[in-house]
């Protein structure tokens, strides 16, 4: 099994990655985030199991002008992007089942 990597971001880095991929999920989180620990270990699952999507991390304590730009108040935040456009947005730590049910929708 071929591992993915979950692709660290920044406010340069992120209009590349969402563009440069059909379908991209941004995972928007701080080191001192105990829900943002908890949902990282689920990221890279995902990023495993779905060979569709891309992933990335931002660091929204080193990264302030996307969050700023889609309004993010409140961490995790999950960003979904189709053809490099916000389709959909999650906040906490959400079980995997549930991400995974909207990365199929994302996907269909």
């Amino acid at each position: 099994m071929t591992i993915r990597m979950v692709e660290k971001l920044t406010d340069e880095t992120f209009g590349e990655f969402i563009g440069n991929n059909r379908v991209a999920v941004v995972d928007c989180w701080a080191a001192w985030c105990f829900p943002c620990r908890f949902l990282s270990p689920v990221i890279d699952e995902l990023a495993n199991e779905n060979g569709g999507v891309a992933f990335g991390k931002l660091n929204v304590d080193e990264n302030r002008a996307i969050p700023m730009k889609y309004g993010i108040m409140s961490i995790p935040t999950l960003l979904y992007f189709r053809d490099g456009k916000l389709v959909d947005k999650s906040v906490g730590a959400l079980p995997k089942e549930e991400l995974q049910k909207r990365l199929d929708k994302l996907l269909a």
